[in-house]
């Protein structure tokens, strides 16, 4: 089954209470996790470092991205009561980390068991490492991200799955641990990657879904997508190309204030996309070519059989002129055409009945 994550990220603009109508919003969307982001942007980011144009395009305030972090922050209390409001809920709580200090307060005071590795972070190798071993399953988004950076970061992960905590970390020993077996193995048991392509919105022809297959057929992981671009199109599109798990962005009201708004789904579209992916998803079936349960009662309707064109005695032959093909497909197959021409009829029919062998 197809998991999907609705992406609240920083939708609650910083208010407790936003947070919390947002994990109703995606609860009764009927998706499987709600994610937020967790940070602390002293940790993040300098206090120089400037928006992406995207930022400052959608929130309209030319400003540092720390000034625009501080107010995004979520403390550490709400995220604890949030976890608790899922659990009640029935809906898996699940945040991504931005700074050291957040991962750890996932890990050993949230006790999640599965990570967001996010797209800006697949480089920074030693985040990566420490994301590996904490032993969580890892989601690892790969917007911006060469398929050597990817591989790059999955030698890091394989390396901290299957190493003590003690091991010293360097490029040969990170290429030793992706080579080997265990480590692959450890890749396929805790890692799933997900195509992204990272501006918001993203431009329909730079999504790119095929390389979807791409990552598949060189990792051998389980696939995903995390999307980024208007509406609910490419998430739907790309469970048909198969999928696995599908994040995206929601928010209360696209209008309000704030750099992801704009690019995210309000509830009613949350829950279109989610239909949609679950009706692709049953449409998608087994794979094995052959007729439906609701189809065999229409073939005998559909389909042909030989008829007799004209009257026909017992002991006549059966001719091109005497022997035609009309429906029902109640008598015999067409395929038995060129067999029954010059054939002796062992009864008599009328022009229309159907012929049985």
């Amino acid at each position: 089954m197809v998991k999907i994550i609705a992406e609240a990220g920083v939708n609650h603009n910083g208010n407790k209470d936003l947070a919390f109508k947002l994990v109703d919003a995606a609860h009764s969307a009927g998706v499987d996790i709600v994610k937020f982001q967790t940070f602390k942007a002293k940790n993040l980011v300098t206090k120089s470092a400037q928006q992406s144009e995207y930022q400052t395009r959608n929130t309209g305030i030319s400003e540092s991205q720390f000034e625009m972090l501080s107010r995004l922050e979520l403390d550490y209390d709400t995220h604890k009561a949030l976890v608790h409001y899922c659990n009640k809920l029935g809906i898996e709580f699940l945040s991504t980390a931005f700074d050291k200090e957040s991962l750890h307060f996932l890990v050993n005071d949230l006790k999640l068991k599965t990570l967001k590795i996010p797209s800006g972070e697949l480089t920074n190798a030693p985040f990566v490492l420490e994301h590996a071993q904490t032993g969580c399953d890892l989601i690892v988004s790969t917007g911006m991200a060469s398929l050597a950076e990817v591989e790059a970061a999955l030698s890091v992960i394989a390396f901290g799955l299957i190493n003590a905590s003690d091991s010293q970390p360097n490029e040969q020993a990170f290429a030793e641990a992706y080579v080997s077996e265990i480590g692959q193995a450890a890749l396929k048991d805790k890692v799933t990657i997900l195509h992204c392509t990272t501006e918001y919105p993203a431009p329909v022809n730079e999504i790119n879904l095929s390389a979807m297959n791409t990552l598949r057929s060189t990792f051998k992981l389980t696939v995903g997508y995390s999307d980024h671009s208007a509406g609910i199109t490419i998430p739907i599109a790309a469970t048909a190309l198969g999928a696995q798990l599908i994040e995206k962005h929601f928010t209360l009201d696209k209008t309000m204030p704030g750099p992801d708004h704009k690019a995210s789904l309000e509830p009613g579209e949350l829950t279109a996309m989610v239909h949609a992916i679950r009706d692709v998803e049953q449409a998608l079936g087994n794979g094995i070519k052959g007729p439906q349960p609701s189809e065999i009662k229409n073939k005998p309707i559909a389909r042909k059989s030989l008829v007799a064109a004209e009257v026909v005695k017992a002991g006549e032959q059966f001719t091109e002129s005497n022997l035609t093909i009309k429906r029902p497909g109640t008598g015999a197959s067409p395929y038995l055409y060129w067999s029954l021409l010059g054939k002796i009829a062992q009864q008599d029919y009328v022009e229309g009945d159907v012929i049985h062998v």
